[in-house]
């Protein structure tokens, strides 16, 4: 697949707000105001994504959920979201002030595997009236990360003249021009995946969970004890024969016993 195709496509891995303010990932300066703030912020190092004290929960088995509407209350979110799995916390993001909602919140699931599926499963499903987007818990998980309200984040609207691109709703389209590759490394913004574009209508998964080497050798040990565990089964037909060879041997006792009498 090459650039050629209106379909092809790709996304962030990290953020970079230059690169996020430009539709082919490949712009070197910032085209909005935004952008520079954004670029102010990341450069020097003004935003923590671990310093809100409202942070819950284990970030891998977090969605964000957006688009919602302002009339969505947490009891409802909770009752539309369990469809997809067992919700163990949700914090609807409201204004301090007023303490209206703000259209968005995050959602943690008791495993990875259900906020997997709801991933999959939730995007563009409708609650109360409004279509929403889900996204995994990018402020936590994605390098880089600076969030919409300091100049970056995805998405935005053509109006505001301040779109963001490379998420899953508005990836970054495959370059029809030549790619500025010195430029891109100079400013440590990576280059497009030149042969390795996706389909428009590909999303790739969230970030897995890396596992320590003590995971992996407790899971090398316990996937090691059962399969030479004999099963419950085996150890009863064991016991089974074992005690059918007993009984066989004082059986031929008693019958040579007798014998021994008889002759005598």
């Amino acid at each position: 697949m090459g650039g050629g195709n209106v379909n092809a496509v790709f996304y962030a891995n990290t953020y970079h707000p230059i690169q996020a303010g430009s539709i082919d990932g490949t712009d070197t300066l910032p085209h909005d105001n935004a952008v520079y703030r954004a670029l102010l912020c990341s450069s020097a190092g003004l935003y923590d994504p671990l310093g809100d004290p409202k942070i819950m929960g284990d970030p891998y088995c977090t969605l964000f959920v957006g688009h919602l509407s302002h009339s969505s209350t947490e009891d409802t979110l909770h009752k539309a979201l369990s469809r997809y799995g067992r919700v163990k916390n949700l914090r609807l993001v409201r204004d301090i002030v007023t303490g209206a909602s703000r259209g968005y919140a995050f959602v943690e699931y008791e495993t990875e595997r259900e906020m997997r599926h709801a991933f999959e499963e939730a995007h563009h499903s409708v609650i109360d009236d409004s279509e929403i987007i889900v996204d995994y818990n990018r402020q936590q998980l994605m390098p880089g990360w600076i969030p919409r309200r300091l100049g970056g984040g995805f998405g935005g609207k053509k109006e505001s003249g301040q779109l963001r691109f490379g998420g899953r709703e508005r990836p970054f389209r495959a370059p029809l021009r030549p790619i500025p590759f010195d430029d891109l490394k100079r400013l440590g913004i990576p280059p497009p995946p030149e042969g390795r574009y996706m389909s428009r209508f590909e999303v790739p998964s969230p970030p897995r969970r890396k596992r320590s080497s003590v995971d992996r050798e407790a899971r090398k040990d316990e996937h090691s004890h059962k399969h030479h565990r004999p099963s419950r089964s085996s150890m009863d037909r064991e016991a089974e024969k074992e005690h059918s060879h007993k009984h066989h041997r004082q059986s031929s006792r008693r019958s040579h016993r007798r014998d021994s009498r008889d002759a005598l």
